[in-house]
């Protein structure tokens, strides 16, 4: 495993982490964990393949409960993150809820941390994040309670979720963000315009989730009814009518590549990432150990400027189609 700073003044940790939602909230993307023992033995695998960034958050299910049973007796191996905000709903999948709200004043800021420590069953939390705006709260109040839950020793670094530049640039005059967590891949290429060049001149990590592109990169499906009837993506756009088949087309292409270079399209897609930018620490999710093995092995794949400059050729940015989100997921972005 390759290792990297979480911003200029973070703490090392490896250059791929673990996104745990999957393992907390079955039905969102066809979860194969069934029991806490199995999640916990996902997560005990992923630190002894050298992953130390686990990525949480207070509205994935159980997944906060269940990375805590997975840390006992392993606390200083791993980088911990979890999120708050959501104050109903399923959070950032983008599913409908009507009643769904985001809550970051600083009372509840301070009351989620403590509600989180004691389901992590810790007494801090390495990375936290607002997981996404609150557009009825400024930033500066938001951040400020952030700040003193690390003056409290509660919380050792802060981060934003999904927050437009104008937004980190404020956030980070009122206490140094160690990370921005983004949709972040090459069907996903949006913080590369604006976002990636600040992050770089301010010594901000950005950590990517989804790097595979909800699965499409790493050729998981060849029709949408190779997903779950309750997967969350069968609603997402770009698993839809001719943005299904136009993106299926795009990621069998660079299959064609990884097959090619003798790695899979997984291992194509998040050594781009790594290759291309040195801040930038993707968390692919996964609830199987085969895939959990595939992904870390990423790490090790190595791009040439060739291999680099045909991986643009077939997805120049704007090349997936469809929205990443419906209606009322989009809305919550670059807040």
């Amino acid at each position: 495993m390759q290792y990297r700073n979480l911003g200029r003044n973070g703490p090392q940790t490896s250059a791929l982490g673990l996104g745990c939602m999957s393992i907390g909230i079955a039905e969102i993307y066809s979860s194969s964990v069934r029991s806490d023992a199995e999640a916990v033995a996902l997560i005990h695998r992923a630190l002894d393949l050298g992953i130390s960034l686990l990525d949480s958050a207070d509205v994935y299910g159980d997944s906060e409960r269940q990375v805590g049973k997975a840390l006992k007796g392993r606390r200083d191996r791993v980088t911990l993150a979890t999120k708050f905000g959501f104050t109903s709903g399923v959070s950032s999948s983008g599913r409908r809820d009507p009643d769904r709200a985001i809550d970051g004043s600083a009372r509840y800021v301070r009351q989620a941390c403590d509600a989180s420590l004691e389901r992590l069953g810790v007494d801090h939390i390495d990375l936290y994040y607002l997981h996404r705006i609150d557009p009825q709260t400024p930033i500066e109040e938001t951040v400020g309670a952030m700040a003193d839950l690390v003056q409290a020793g509660k919380v050792r670094h802060i981060g934003l979720s999904e927050a437009a530049p104008a937004t980190v640039r404020r956030a980070h005059r009122v206490h140094p963000l160690a990370a921005i967590q983004t949709e972040f891949s090459l069907f996903s290429r949006e913080p590369e315009e604006e976002l990636l060049p600040l992050l770089q001149d301010a010594g901000i990590a950005l950590v990517a989730y989804s790097p595979l592109g909800r699965g499409f990169l790493a050729g998981r499906f060849r029709k949408p009814e190779d997903l779950a009837a309750a997967d969350w993506r069968r609603n997402n756009p770009r698993f839809q009518g001719e943005n299904f088949a136009r993106n299926l087309r795009l990621a069998s292409h660079l299959e064609e590549l990884a097959a090619r270079r003798g790695c899979t399209p997984a291992q194509l897609a998040l050594a781009w990432l790594l290759t291309r930018y040195d801040n930038v620490i993707p968390i692919p999710g996964t609830s199987s150990l085969k895939r959990l093995e595939e992904n870390a092995a990423a790490a090790d794949v190595e791009l040439s400027k060739a291999e680099l400059e045909r991986i643009e050729q077939i997805a120049p940015r704007g090349a997936a189609s469809g929205a990443r989100y419906e209606p009322a997921g989009a809305g919550l972005l670059n807040g």
